[in-house]
């Protein structure tokens, strides 16, 4: 991946790198292919792909359309971010980079990966970000991290009616969950779309959509959803519910 060519590319959405934000860009894309030479971390390696469907794809919400929910991440406020199922880092590492003032917690199930990810942020400088190995549903309880964050994020880890519940329990009220969803998440092909699915789940979490939008990412021409979900009151203390439950028996 060219120096060049990243900086130029991130342009279209529109992020405005420096040059030491590039280059940690480009030192994550060499140890994300250094460490899945021996370990599974993705199946995106070619670095034009890397740069479209991970690091411009984690940076998709910059483009969300007069949402309150974003301004303060485009504004660069220190807001907190907790990225659910975080597998190599995304999204959480590259908002992260684009975005230094954030504040962010990646969680991953898998103590190989919280490796892989301590390793990134030692290597990188970051500041400001911190790697946890265990379950969303063993990490929402009072004495731990439930209902600290002004953002939750997730990329590809579960169905909505089962993802809200592993998330929502994270976020303060008034905060933000934004999932990432692939093209089509709206969709009603087999009678009943995953989004509408999620009605439910979201009324008992105290959630409330605020806003779906499908994006183009630049030049590759695939699809994303954003789903924008708005943390109106307190979550039920018995949610999320045991490990396994959420994804076994989404609500």
């Amino acid at each position: 991946m060219e120096k060049d060519r990243l900086i130029q590319y991130m342009k279209q959405l529109p992020i405005d790198l420096t040059e030491a934000q590039a280059e940690q860009f480009l030192l994550y894309n060499d140890l994300l292919l250094e460490w899945n030479s021996f370990m599974n971390l993705t199946a995106i390696t070619e670095p034009e792909e890397v740069l479209q469907k991970h690091f411009a794809d984690s940076i998709l919400p910059v483009l969300l359309p007069d949402s309150r929910s974003m301004e303060g991440i485009q504004n660069g406020s220190s807001l907190s971010v907790i990225d659910i199922g975080t597998g190599a880092g995304f999204p959480g590492i590259p908002l992260k980079i684009a975005f230094p003032k954030l504040q962010v917690t990646l969680l991953d199930s898998l103590n190989k990966r919280v490796n892989f990810l301590n390793e990134v942020i030692a290597r990188l400088g970051l500041q400001g970000i911190t790697a946890i190995h265990g379950r969303a549903e063993d990490f929402a309880s009072p004495d731990r991290l439930r209902e600290s964050f002004d953002f939750a994020v997730s990329r590809a880890v579960a169905n909505m009616s089962t993802l809200v519940e592993y998330c929502l329990p994270y976020v303060k009220t008034g905060g933000y969950f934004i999932a990432y969803k692939a093209s089509g998440f709206t969709a009603a092909e087999t009678g009943t779309s995953e989004y509408a699915a999620a009605a439910k789940a979201l009324k008992l979490l105290g959630g409330t959509a605020e806003q779906v939008t499908e994006y183009c990412l630049p030049e590759s021409g695939d699809f994303r959803c954003l789903a924008v979900i708005k943390k109106t009151a307190p979550t039920p203390k018995k949610y999320p519910r045991k490990a396994g439950l959420p994804a076994k028996e989404p609500l």
